[in-house]
């Protein structure tokens, strides 16, 4: 008789020979430990050739003969390209088996044409994917950020690369759609001379004569001066119309882009959390057995592996804490527990209402200082009183985060829930901050919206204190990421760093005690996502400010990173990282909305400047849009002024309800099968527990005799 290797596939995926007789058993049969399993009452799919449970072991040969041949016959059958990896064997076992599927792959002609072109597109997509995963920068730096600072801070690293893509990626679009078009048409014109026949007043940007080095300072700072009428914002281009388009169409075309990519990420990212959250994979055992990767090698990557499983494990076992004590509250509990949250959460409204007021106080201060002569006069005076919405969001921003630190865990949630909450309150601080900011401008750019009033009536805009508004917007959207860019390099350099050398020089556990901190995720992912909502709001009004993102982001990048490792300690309490991996491009989609409110209410509502500005003398922004489709060919026109009409719209959404309702029909079917997946779970743990403890029985039974 042949003899097999231990290798062979056979011996791996089927019996070799019969079960033993049922005279040579001593004990209960193994058909009678069946029928007790707490799933033998249910039918299910038992594998080809298997025998249904209960039924007698002693069968006659052609019996056992054709199970046999039906189970080699399931062995035999052509797999996917892929599917050796899939099985349980052994690497030997696994490699004998692809070797064998290609010699008959070969034997039969390599199958249809078809099925090769399937092959190949698989593969090449699969290749690709390797090419992009190779191209992502930082990605040992991420991973022994998440070996040795837990996945929590590992996220935000990852949303810092993400974002610098984002601004990358407009850059990019705003160098080809507006300033090659601003250059390849002719050297764009100076600023424009003093005309006092025209009805909306003068522009006179820039500085005149010889400018000292300190007001030059104050220029760059402020983006006034030698920078107001520079491509850095709005007035600079010439009113040109192939430029006007392309400067429209690149808003929108950005807009759709950053769109598009933060509803890939946070769908990827949703996977994750309702995964995590159904504990269908954080059980215990799968984190002991399956959560090592054996192909490690090195003390680093193994080291780096052992931190992570053990982070991952503390989530787990925190959250499994809470939903235990959750779950054995009687109803006064829960009652005086939504009593203290409903009162927490009225005390945090308060703080924010307060704080918004301050806000729009501040933003009316600034206004009725700047006309100040002393102001005028004093340019460091000035400088503080240009930034004085921004030192006061800041000093707001700095003080309201820790109150909102210390009311979350008075809530009851877990870690992660309340890593949410702290982040949702924050970002809604920050946010809701940018806004009144932006309707102090708005109230004072439209003066609060009376057409009729003197300094509106005659341009549609404040035309004597504002002659160009874009720009004053993009400046005061440009000094608010030039704060915030200062004050993060000012945290770092002048309290961070220094505490860390001062503290080193301290002898024992106070020196250790004050040289501890740790990274704290929510105040870092709140200053991103504030910075990232500032560049979609000015964007528009300056261009090039997703340009000066792209540095700003890849200075902190690194500055964090050395931060991190030199003065930082691994948080003592982590959170679950799926969760803040949709939280985290859900509320960049928030900040993304609110960043189009203002944009689009200036595109299509506010007269544009007329003395400044590739739209100037038309009367809204979008007219050059209905202009420019004027000017094609009428069957081109027809298609576009069809698309807007109902005979097109109603078929659209005929079909989009359509579409709609299939994939809510496809999900519930999917969540179905999901369910009835899961109680198979259930029922086979069961099996398995049972089975556990029959051996144990059998076998301390076995000791007595």
């Amino acid at each position: 008789m042949e003899e097999r290797p231990p290798w062979d596939p056979e011996a791996w995926g089927s019996v070799e020979g019969r079960p033993a007789p049922r005279a040579a058993r001593t004990g209960p049969s193994l058909s009678s430990v069946l029928n007790e399993l707490p799933s033998a009452a249910t039918l299910r799919y038992r594998g080809p050739g298997v025998l249904p449970w209960g039924s007698e072991e002693a069968e006659d040969e052609e019996a056992w003969r054709s199970m046999q041949t039906s189970a080699d016959a399931a062995l035999q059958e052509q797999p996917e390209p892929g599917a050796s990896r899939e099985l349980p064997w052994p690497m030997l076992a696994r490699r004998a088996h692809r070797q064998r599927l290609a010699r008959d792959r070969v034997a039969q002609g390599a199958g249809s044409t078809g099925a090769q072109w399937t092959r190949l597109i698989r593969r090449s997509k699969e290749k690709v994917r390797e090419g992009l995963r190779s191209l992502q920068p930082w990605a040992w730096t991420l991973k022994r950020i998440g070996g040795q600072f837990g996945a929590g801070t590992e996220s935000y690293f990852s949303l810092l690369r993400f974002l610098l893509l984002l601004n990358v990626l407009a850059s990019v679009l705003t160098a080809c759609m507006v300033l090659l078009p601003t250059w390849l048409e002719g050297t764009p014109p100076g600023p424009p001379a003093p005309n006092a026949s025209s009805p909306c007043g003068s522009y006179n940007p820039g500085s005149h004569g010889l400018v000292p080095f300190a007001t030059e300072l104050f220029n760059l700072l402020s983006g006034e001066g030698f920078l107001e009428w520079s491509p850095l914002f709005y007035g600079f281009y010439p009113p040109r119309p192939h430029l006007a388009i392309t400067y429209l169409c690149a808003a929108f075309a950005i807009g759709l882009l950053y769109l598009l990519l933060i509803l890939h990420r946070s769908v990827s990212g949703l996977k994750q959390t309702l995964l995590a959250e159904s504990e269908a994979l954080t059980r215990y055992s799968h984190r002991v057995f399956s959560a090592w990767d054996f192909g490690l090698s090195g003390e680093v990557h193994v080291r780096l592996r052992q931190r992570l499983i053990l982070y991952e494990l503390q989530v787990e076992l925190e959250e499994a804490r809470v939903r235990r004590r959750a779950a054995v509250r009687t109803l006064g509990q829960q009652a005086r527990l939504w009593s203290v949250r409903l009162l927490l959460n009225l005390v945090v409204l308060a703080l924010l209402g307060a704080a918004f007021y301050g806000i729009y106080w501040a933003t009316g201060a600034t206004v009725d200082l700047q006309d100040k002569p002393l102001i005028q006069r004093t340019p460091v005076l000035k400088l503080v009183v240009d930034y004085l919405p921004s030192i006061f969001i800041s000093v707001v921003n700095f003080v309201l985060p820790p109150v909102f630190k210390l009311i979350a865990p008075l809530e009851g949630y877990t870690r992660s829930r309340q890593i949410v909450f702290i982040l949702l309150r924050t970002v809604s601080l920050r946010l809701v901050s940018l806004l009144v900011l932006l309707f102090s401008l708005w109230n004072e750019i439209t003066c609060g919206g009376d057409a009729e009033d003197e300094r509106c009536k005659t341009c549609g805009y404040n035309y004597k204190e504002l002659p160009c508004w874009e720009t004053r917007m993009g400046q005061e959207m440009y000094k608010l990421l030039l704060f915030d860019l200062l004050t993060g390099l000012a945290v770092i350099l002048l309290y961070q760093f220094p505490r860390k050398l001062l503290c080193g020089l301290c002898p024992g556990a106070l020196g250790r005690f004050a040289r501890t901190q740790e990274f704290q995720v929510p105040d870092e992912v709140l200053g991103l996502i504030y910075a990232q909502t500032v560049v979609w709001v000015g964007s528009f009004f300056c261009p090039l400010l997703p340009l000066l993102n792209t540095v700003k982001f890849l200075l902190l990048f690194y500055l964090k990173k050395i931060t991190l490792f030199s003065t930082c300690s691994p948080a003592s309490r982590t959170f679950r990282a799926s969760t803040v991996n949709f939280f985290f491009p859900l509320v960049l989609l928030l900040g993304l909305a609110i960043s189009a409110v203002p944009v689009l209410y200036s595109i299509f509502l506010i007269p544009p400047s007329k003395l400044c500005g590739p739209f100037r003398g038309q009367s809204s922004i979008w007219v050059v849009i209905p202009a420019s489709i004027r000017e094609l060919p009428q069957t081109a026109q027809n298609v576009l002024f069809f698309l807007g009409t109902q005979a097109f719209a109603v078929p659209l959404l005929l079909i989009s309800s359509i579409l709609m309702a299939y994939t809510v029909a496809l999900a519930n079917s999917y969540g179905r099968l999901i369910s009835e997946l899961k109680r198979q779970i259930q029922t086979e743990a069961q099996n398995k527990v049972f089975l556990a403890q029959r051996a144990v029985a059998l076998s301390s039974a076995d000791r007595t005799l």
